[in-house]
């Protein structure tokens, strides 16, 4: 497998070789968009830099170390991984191979400036956002820093953001991969960010975010950006919000990332002028067509060129028809502050004021988080957090993606939160409009549906076509099940052994906890059957490889260790194996538990990795013998 790639190369199937950010860049090159050249280091880079630094082990000794109920118990392991990854050596012939690459971007010898960004194998997929959780570095131009960079960005992968993001999305540690982009830098007057729908309200408007300089400080929420929609179907600019901008990031003398003040003048002035917000706005509509679905992207534009550096599908849209806002009557004196409603719902609370400088367990269950901008170590207490509240900020900062995956009210770019609200103090923020009120302000709420199944039927047009969601925690089940949506096409089941189970199969068999994993298996299906009922829920029984068997507790007793468990022991030969087979009986009797003694006969099966007819006749007469 390679090791670096050039993204001409690339399309968006690549994700698991070069991640969501090298895979989707090479998908608009390809399709003929302003992308600067750039190459990758893939997976299999990465999978080499920890195999010759023997990192694997030390690594998992550190994950298993975590107090999950301490967030600095969470910190600490971070930082102790990421430094074996920033203290160790790259392999000799891939640093070679690396500044070879590099050189290429640069013909005739110039010397020229990279952009340094992380591009994880879950990053950027359409139902998980993992925003800012892997680094990005700007302006890299010398060798030894270019790979201090790309350590830099591998340990990125274990982030306290990320750690906490993979765990509570059912991702294991091991599967998620980094690949690192190298890519021309774009030294760009302006930049920004562009949702071809309003991810606030879910309307069919591009929203397009810029400001001037490098797009850094709009990405991160430092700055809160100009804010333009444009109406998707007549391509006319409907809105301006006009930000005030007192400084930039630009490329500095020696090459680094500096802040320079924006002029007086220009401060409070539009940043990008009619014309190129509707150039902006086609590119937008035209990758969406080209991708067939709402996308978010960062562009810049230097010397009159608009490059694409980012697109990735939309992974949470608000929806304007939310049912609740505040019924604030005639108390408009009750505002404390407005901002841009960044994520819908209401929500009342104490007030925590939270800055860099203090631990994250200041924030308490149902608090009203109000900072200045928030970062990817926050998401923990942003969990915790009934809404948020920021001084900085625009539409597709962090703090309003991870708001909006969250389903937590939001209130962005308020300019004044940090200053006129105060510890303790009680407000009540809606997210819909970008309003923070004084006191408990009584909800006003639309008549609910009556059931989640009515949800569907009521609201959403009939067609031929059946939509199926995926799930994987059923903690969710309720929440999802709400969503106009024909049932679940695919559960999998190895989440169920995850979440529920916690260890070898065999290992609790063996121990003689068979039933206890019969009841767990069943508990964790029925809630979500439950949920959807009477829509049909397809349950795709275990799949796990025999890697992943044995890092589960007491897993390294009962597997082998094999080359290429990518198409090794798994599936159905697994199942009709003496030595796995009571594990899948214990399986298809949690089913028949469902079905028969639940009565949620809305679960279905389907079997994975099949090889032969043979496999599946024994599979049938394994489910008959349990009543199937």
């Amino acid at each position: 497998m390679k090791k670096i790639v050039d993204i001409k190369e690339l399309r968006v199937d690549d994700i698991p070789l070069v991640g969501g950010k090298g895979a989707n860049l090479g998908e608009l090159t390809s399709a003929g968009f302003h992308v600067p050249g750039a190459f990758v280091l893939t997976t299999a880079a990465y999978d080499y830099f920890v195999e010759k630094n023997r990192l694997a082990d030390r690594i998992k000794e550190e994950l298993a170390s975590i107090d999950r109920s301490s967030d600095q118990s969470l910190t600490d392991a971070s930082k102790r991984v990421r430094t074996l990854f920033e203290t160790c050596d790259i392999p000799e012939d891939l640093e070679e191979a690396i500044l070879a690459d590099y050189k290429l971007l640069f013909p005739k010898g110039k010397k020229g400036f990279v952009a340094v960004r992380s591009s994880a194998t879950a990053e950027d997929l359409p139902d998980a956002s993992f925003a800012g959780q892997q680094e990005t570095y700007l302006n890299v131009g010398d060798p030894e820093d270019l790979l201090d960079k790309i350590r830099k960005c591998w340990s990125s992968l274990f982030t306290a953001r990320a750690i906490s993001y993979r765990e509570k999305q059912g991702f294991r540690h091991d599967e998620v991969k980094l690949a690192v982009v190298v890519q021309k830098m774009v030294n760009s007057d302006v930049s920004g960010i562009m949702f071809t729908v309003d991810p606030n309200s879910g309307k069919k408007h591009i929203v397009i975010e810029g400001g001037y300089g490098l797009g850094e400080a709009i990405v991160g929420g430092e700055v809160t950006p100009d804010t333009y929609t444009v109406d998707k179907s007549t391509m006319e600019i409907t809105s301006k919000r006009i930000s005030t901008q007192k400084w930039k990031y630009v490329r500095g003398p020696k090459g680094s990332t500096v802040k320079e003040d924006v002029p007086v003048e220009t401060e409070r002035v539009q940043k990008i002028d009619d014309q190129r917000i509707l150039e902006l706005a086609e590119i937008g509509r035209q990758i969406e067509i080209h991708y067939d679905r709402p996308m978010d992207m960062e562009w810049c534009v230097e010397d009159d060129t608009a490059y694409v550096v980012q697109a990735r599908p939309i992974t949470a849209v608000g929806n304007s028809d939310s049912n609740e806002t505040a019924d604030v009557g005639e108390c408009s004196d009750e505002i404390i502050t407005t901002g841009l409603g960044a994520s819908p719902g209401l929500a009342t609370g104490k007030v925590c004021i939270y800055d860099e400088s203090m631990s994250l367990d200041v924030v308490k269950d149902g608090d009203i988080l109000v900072t200045t901008m928030t970062m990817p170590d926050m998401v923990p207490a942003m969990s915790r957090a009934a809404a948020i509240v920021t001084n900085e900020g625009g539409m597709t900062c962090h703090a309003a993606i991870i708001s909006r995956e969250l389903g937590t009210p939001c209130v962005v770019g308020t300019g004044n939160a940090m200053s006129v609200l105060a510890d303790g103090m009680v407000v009540t923020v809606d997210g819909t409009t970008g309003t923070v009120y004084k006191g408990e302000i009584r909800k006003k709420s639309r008549s609910e549906p009556a059931s989640a199944a009515s949800a569907c039927a009521e609201f959403v047009p009939v067609t031929g076509t059946k939509v199926m969601v995926n799930m994987s925690m059923p903690s969710k089940a309720e929440e999802v099940a709400k969503l106009p949506c024909d049932g679940v096409g695919l559960m999998r089941s190895e989440f169920l052994f995850t979440n529920y189970i916690g260890e070898h199969p065999m290992a609790a068999i063996d121990a003689g906890r068979s039933e206890d994993l019969v009841e767990k298996l069943a508990e964790g299906m029925g809630k979500v059957c439950r949920a959807f009922y009477p829509r049909p829920i397809v349950l795709r029984t275990s799949d796990f490889k025999t890697n992943e068997y044995r890092d589960m507790k007491g897993g390294s007793d009962y597997e082998p260790q094999e080359s290429n468990p990518m198409i090794g022991w798994r599936g159905c030969s697994r199942y009709i194996s003496e030595n796995y087979r009571e594990a899948f009986m214990c399986e298809l009797r949690a089913i028949k538990r469902v079905r028969d003694e639940m009565g949620m006969k809305n679960l279905h099966v389907m079997l994975p990795f099949v090889r032969t007819i043979e496999e599946v006749e024994s599979i049938v007469e394994m489910m008959r013998s349990v009543g199937l």
